[in-house]
């Protein structure tokens, strides 16, 4: 198993990993280190660099062509991201999105008695830290939210549901998100919301982007 990467040393040539010839992978150990490098690299704009994409511990770094490997990490090598970059102070972030929920999902119950909280006490831990979008995945619009309040953690649920309707807010793990569709899950469901996170008549259909902070509120 390589070594993952420090975040303040991208020079670990066993954690910065080559993907055929027209890529390269790096691996983290935490998804904040994934946003902080992935702001890094946006705003480097590294020559033969196309496309950077985050997931929860790895950034895929796409190039142009074969050939620009090695010197894309020789470029690598000479960024620097700071700790206070990785860890932002979520109470003075600033909120970009604000996400209005009605909590009265179907396991808001469960997820009470899982954390030992009562049923306002998740919905005030929902709502008052704000989250970090840290990564799309499973269907468009669908966003990894980080950095809630720890309380929250809890396991996705054993049996898989065949239908969560679009709009749904849940948990599972470190993670919140919202169902942009009807789709099948297995997170926790804890509420619901009118938010649209995936349109395409809007210039970015999706409404949740990887480093932007979201605040829930509840209604």
């Amino acid at each position: 198993m390589s070594a993952t990467l420090d975040f303040t040393d991208l020079t670990q040539t066993d954690s910065i990993l080559d993907y055929g010839d027209c890529a390269l992978l790096l691996q983290f150990d935490r998804t904040a280190e994934v946003l902080a490098w992935t702001a890094a690299l946006t705003a480097a704009a590294l020559p033969g660099v196309v496309d950077i994409i985050p997931a929860s511990h790895t950034v895929f770094v796409k190039l142009a062509a074969p050939g620009y490997q090695t010197d894309v990490r020789r470029r690598l090598a000479k960024l620097t991201v700071e700790p206070d970059e990785i860890e932002p102070t979520a109470h003075d972030a600033a909120v970009d999105v604000v996400i209005d929920v009605v909590y009265d999902g179907a396991d808001l119950a469960e997820v009470a008695e899982r954390t030992g909280l009562t049923v306002a006490q998740v919905i005030n831990a929902h709502t008052t830290t704000p989250w970090r979008v840290g990564f799309g995945g499973s269907t468009p619009g669908f966003a990894y939210l980080i950095g809630g309040d720890p309380r929250l953690e809890v396991p996705r649920r054993a049996d898989l549901r065949d239908t969560v309707p679009a709009g749904s807010v849940a948990l599972a793990g470190q993670f919140s998100g919202v169902y942009p569709r009807q789709w099948p899950g297995g997170w926790q469901l804890i509420g619901r919301t009118d938010a649209v996170l995936w349109d395409l008549q809007r210039p970015n259909p999706a409404l949740l982007t990887p480093g932007l902070t979201v605040q829930f509120r509840a209604v």
